[in-house]
């Protein structure tokens, strides 16, 4: 479930990418700059309808005309290759080789987050990202093991996945998951 991601250090990278202070994000929400620090560090976590709000603050769409070269760059790839959001894991743009697997097609998920289908070790993977540094700065790479998922609508298979964070056009950040092996 979206909900279940790690949403203070996007928030923390969003606003610093866009030049937005913690006191206008606390406006926005009518809570304390305090609080909006606590979300960041992660001493705290937002209250459900406080993360509904960020997340639909932070996430990238990658629909404009701006982002279509790298969308048509995905989506023509012989790679086994898609791009989702950073922040929420809704799909942007996949390769015909990504959706091969899967029981429909890719523009059936465009928008929806691929976070369920994920595998124990992508789940394990997204848990240390917080510690690696990863929501500080766009141009991060992080490749690992992941095995198979027991899903038969979005499968992913035992491989060595590749996750490289991509700025797109409205200043969120894209992640391009790539199939190496």
């Amino acid at each position: 479930m979206i909900l279940d991601l790690p949403v203070g250090r996007a928030l923390h990278r969003f606003r610093r990418l866009n030049g937005i202070k913690q006191g206008h994000v606390a406006e926005l929400f009518s809570v304390s700059q305090g609080t909006v620090s606590r979300w960041e560090s992660g001493t705290h976590e937002p209250e459900i309808h406080h993360r509904e709000r960020i997340f639909a603050m932070i996430a990238a769409q990658a629909n404009n005309d701006a982002d279509a070269a790298l969308r048509r760059l995905v989506c023509s790839s012989t790679m086994a290759v898609h791009l989702v959001c950073d922040a929420t894991h809704r799909l942007l743009a996949a390769s015909p080789s990504r959706v091969a697997g899967w029981a429909s097609r890719a523009d059936d998920f465009i928008g929806r987050s691929l976070w369920p289908f994920a595998s124990p070790e992508i789940v394990a993977a997204e848990a240390g990202l917080r510690d690696r540094g990863w929501f500080e700065q766009p141009g991060q790479r992080l490749r690992f093991h992941t095995g198979s998922n027991d899903s038969n609508v979005v499968v992913v298979r035992a491989s060595l996945m590749q996750w490289e964070t991509v700025p797109l056009a409205d200043g969120r950040i894209g992640r391009l998951t790539t199939t190496i092996e």
